[in-house]
């Protein structure tokens, strides 16, 4: 029986897999293979938009290597020679792999194995020719960046052309703590953020959220500006982002999809201070 593909089912299980996982990105405009490292739904911070069922507090357990190999030879000779895209219902317009995203059900930096396991998919992913034709993405919240193997990782990353997407949500202490649920200071956010620009091409990723107040929110925007503005970080883009799937979290009803026009308005501010800037709506 065939399943449906679309840009709002990220589930993880959705081809049967422990380690891969197929996702049509809104974002990257087509098939994105994702690789799951936190099989235990267990990450370090607690984001009020995430969508993981029964996250917990914790870190991304033992990695099998062998079944991480055998799970992404599998899946890419299936999209690269079978009928995945026909058995998934792909739209014609999404069928080409866009990247090979490391992400999941929580902080992938946290696998104690980080760098065996970059070098492990970027070596697969090269063989098979998926790699450089498509990108190799890091999707992070950065909180551990200062960590002697993620930097390994990273170093070896950049071998492979890999870009990081370095989560900032918030500018200030007050608004990570709402929002992402850490304690990670802005201080520290800076320090890390300029360890990956320094090791990889990095990009911000920011979901923009109807939730604080219209007062506290426009002292987020005018905080992260003055962040960009004060920091000499080494920044490829900005990527803006909403909602597009229902949060799994406690608050999740009181969040809403921050207005386009809104959305477009602060992109402006952060292009009249020199950044590069996407906004995904949809």
């Amino acid at each position: 029986m065939s399943q449906k593909l679309t840009t709002t089912d990220h589930s993880r299980d959705i081809a049967g897999l422990k380690y891969v996982y197929p996702v049509i990105s809104r974002r990257a405009g087509g098939l994105s293979i994702g690789i799951n490292f936190n099989t235990n739904n267990a990450c370090n911070w607690r984001c009020i938009y995430c969508q993981v069922p029964d996250l917990v507090r914790g870190t991304a357990p033992e990695m099998d290597f062998q079944l991480l190999e055998q799970e992404l030879r599998f899946f890419l000779k299936q999209v690269l020679e079978g009928d995945f895209y026909q058995q998934y219902q792909v739209p014609e317009q999404y069928q080409v792999i866009k990247d090979i995203a490391i992400s999941g059900n929580g902080e992938p930096t946290s696998l104690k194995e980080f760098d065996r396991a970059i070098e492990l998919i970027a070596q697969i992913a090269t063989e098979m020719k998926v790699l450089p034709n498509s990108q190799f993405v890091l999707i992070t919240n950065g909180s551990l960046m200062h960590q002697a193997n993620v930097q390994a990782g990273l170093k070896i990353f950049n071998q492979y052309k890999g870009k990081v997407w370095f989560k900032l949500d918030s500018a200030t202490d007050e608004g990570r703590k709402k929002i992402n649920d850490s304690k990670h200071s802005t201080v520290k956010t800076i320090e890390n953020l300029k360890i990956a620009s320094r090791l990889c091409e990095t990009s911000l990723q920011t979901c923009m959220l109807d939730f604080l107040s219209v007062k506290d929110a426009e002292r987020e925007r005018q905080a992260y500006i003055e962040l960009l503005k004060n920091n000499k970080v080494k920044i490829n883009r900005v990527m803006l982002y909403s909602l597009a799937r229902e949060s799994l979290q406690p608050e999740a009803k009181q969040l809403k999809k921050v207005d386009s026009s809104l959305m477009n308005i602060f992109a402006d501010q952060l292009r009249n201070i020199g950044y590069q800037v996407s906004v995904t709506t949809q």
